[in-house]
């Protein structure tokens, strides 16, 4: 197959989507195809709207090419403004959260390569899925669009992420997609909900490589981070932010004397309310190295998140045996089982998260039992080849089809 992947950062960036679209990329091609990135110039989060922010070069290497977003003053404002009126077409191309990137349009426009299929990936950011679709529409092939569709608080039907997630513009891109690969069966439900049908959806869920994520140096990691070996302590690895319960956490474990390992990158709303705190240690983006030694260093990982819509950071906890409590929220609330390989807690419900993690740091047998179940279900139900076999076998029967079809 020839394929486009559209999307609106990629590794070397951080993040879920970012790390899942390159495995996805290798795994394609390993396998024979040849895959196309078209993406922003964007490291950081904040280079997708703002000038002044780390950016990678502009242009095609290695398969991967960059296209560089619009920045101006007054942005926000300008495209919130756009983003209002019109039909949902237009009104995607305007999203404020989303790099915009004309040269990204009049590829799709101008492009004449070898194309059986278009897949993108990843709401809200709809400027880059919208030039996908574009893409697969002018060629006459399929599009394809993993959205990784985050829920927020199930019992909350004013919930911000949710009213974000699923804008009008965003139910009319789900619904122009011929094949949608969805991770949890709420999200099935909620796409089904959106008015996407049945037959286009694909149950998909993602696996991990655990050697990526496991071998790590338990002593070395807690020397650095100052703890005694007989120190429970409890780690967290994530974008840093409201939205993944960096905050919650934090508040959780200021009532607390347990030491806490906060990972990954700061963004702006967590800069903003954090609070220093001696039982709080930041180590900032992790090497791969250090990642490891991360989940070998700690006692329990907690994932208080609104905006998951699946959440690998936990398989990798499991991988390590270590056992997990997140927010009964989104993909972390189908996947994880309560109280036999984690504990889960009420969305924003920050006493009984402190509850939580308290019970699982006084009790070590209890610690090990759902470590250990967590690691065996990260082997039999998550494997990252078997999972990525899903999204190639619906491809290839997808672009069978609309072949013969167009044989008809």
């Amino acid at each position: 197959m020839h394929l486009v992947h559209a999307l609106h950062r990629y590794p070397p960036a951080l993040g879920g989507a970012e790390k899942y679209a390159a495995e996805l990329t290798a795994y394609h091609a390993a396998r024979g195809d040849t895959v196309t990135v078209w993406t922003s110039t964007a490291h950081d989060l904040e280079a997708m709207r703002d000038a002044g922010h780390a950016e990678h070069p502009a242009g095609l290497t290695d398969g991967v090419h960059r296209f560089k977003p619009l920045h101006f003053p007054g942005r926000r404002y300008a495209f919130k403004a756009l983003s209002m009126v019109g039909p949902p077409a237009w009104r995607a191309r305007w999203l404020p959260c989303n790099p915009v990137m004309p040269a990204m349009l009049t590829a799709a426009e101008n492009f004449a390569g070898p194309l059986d299929a278009v897949h993108a990936f990843a709401f809200p950011y709809s400027f880059p899925i919208l030039a996908g679709l574009r893409l697969a529409q002018r060629r006459g092939v399929p599009f394809a669009l993993t959205p990784f569709l985050h829920l927020g608080d199930p019992k909350d039907y004013r919930d911000r992420t949710l009213k974000q997630y699923t804008s009008p513009p965003l139910r009319w891109l789900l619904r122009q997609a011929d094949r949608v690969f969805v991770q949890t069966p709420s999200e099935f439900a909620a796409c089904v909900n959106l008015g996407v049908p049945e037959s286009r959806l694909t149950l998909q869920g993602l696996g991990i490589d655990a050697a990526e994520c496991t071998g790590g140096d338990r002593e070395r990691a807690r020397r650095s981070w100052g703890v005694t070996p007989d120190e429970v302590v409890v780690g967290h690895l994530a974008n840093l932010s409201r939205e993944k319960g960096t905050l919650d956490l934090v508040e959780a474990m200021s009532w607390s004397s347990r030491r806490t390992i906060l990972a990954g990158p700061a963004m702006p709303n967590f800069t903003r309310s954090f609070v220093p705190s001696p039982n709080v240690v930041r180590l900032g983006p992790l090497t791969e190295t250090a990642k490891h030694d991360f989940y070998a260093g700690i006692d329990l990982f907690v994932l208080p998140s609104r905006s998951d819509s699946f959440g690998l950071v936990l398989l990798e906890a499991w991988a390590n045996g270590k056992p997990v409590v997140a927010y009964r929220a989104g993909g972390p609330a189908d996947l994880v089982r309560h109280q036999r390989d984690g504990l889960l807690v009420p969305c924003g419900d920050v006493s009984e998260l402190t509850a939580a993690v308290e019970r699982l740091a006084g009790d070590a047998d209890l610690r090990d039992r759902l470590g250990q179940s967590g690691r065996c279900r990260v082997g039999e139900e998550f494997v990252r080849d078997e999972r990525l076999a899903v999204v190639r076998d619906a491809l290839l029967a997808t672009t069978a089809g609309e072949v013969a079809h167009a044989a008809r």
